[in-house]
């Protein structure tokens, strides 16, 4: 395999990978100069196994998080979420990550708001001991069902990037997301909302009123979680939206 920046980049490029010079980076600085390692994560990489699976880690936020083979990949289309959720969480608050994966919305809330406390829940055990690794709080269980009793009520932001696409659409997802990651971080159920709509059935037993809820999800989703936001009293509904116009999240506050 290549040692050359270049060379490595016009091999990654050729088995199409769009990030080609960003990954050759990342996989040079992994091998070290070790040439059979570099060898190694070359092969593995063109076999399609995530890059992070690969070298371990991936920045999110300009954070370093450590991600194990087998954990969800976090994207950097969830960084403007985490932000949301900093920017709503008071300086000695408190906030529930669900579906954690690796930690990395967890761990860039909690670094960016040192006072306050940040937990998260995990059902996947291998997801769970990563959180942990890269210095999580994590519960391992269903959504809420693990979280301490003493939060109830007392919880300013629910946060999470929990399963949305729907059943009818993992199979349009990238080769390497098929072929390696769990469809258990992708699969939203028929339309994408199964545990979305639990989310918001469940999250206000946590919240306090005037906490907020911010979730990751895309297309028409928003708009079909519109009469379920109404009913279980949710305020002030938000669209997030990336720079394309492409839908990304919801932001609600819990009503008093």
């Amino acid at each position: 395999m290549a040692e050359d920046p270049e060379a490595l980049t016009a091999l990654l490029a050729g088995a199409g990978f769009l990030a080609a010079g960003e990954e050759a980076e990342e996989l040079l600085a992994g091998a070290a100069g070790d040439r059979a390692l570099l060898d190694s994560m070359v092969t593995r990489r063109l076999t399609g196994e995530p890059l992070a699976w690969i070298t371990g880690r991936v920045s999110f936020c300009g954070t370093v998080i450590r991600v194990d083979p087998g954990v969800y990949v976090p994207r950097w289309q969830s960084e403007p979420l985490s932000r949301r959720a900093l920017a709503r969480l008071p300086t000695r608050g408190t906030a529930v990550d669900v579906c954690t994966g690796a930690g990395a919305l967890a761990r860039v809330v909690a670094d960016g708001q040192p006072g306050a406390r940040v937990v998260a829940s995990e059902i996947d055990g291998r997801a769970v001991a990563c959180a942990r690794a890269n210095g999580v709080e994590v519960f391992e269980g269903d959504l809420f069902d693990p979280l301490p009793v003493e939060l109830e009520g007392r919880v300013d932001v629910v946060m999470g990037v929990v399963p949305y696409v729907p059943g009818p659409a993992l199979g349009l997802l990238p080769r390497d997301t098929l072929t390696f990651e769990s469809t258990l971080a992708y699969d939203g159920g028929p339309d994408g909302t199964t545990i979305l709509r639990r989310v918001l059935a469940e999250a206000p037993r946590f919240l306090r009123s005037g906490g907020a809820l911010l979730l990751e999800l895309g297309g028409e989703e928003a708009s079909a979680l519109g009469e379920d936001l109404d009913r279980l009293g949710y305020v002030e509904v938000t669209v997030l939206a990336d720079e394309d116009g492409d839908v990304r999240g919801i932001e609600a506050t819990l009503a008093g």
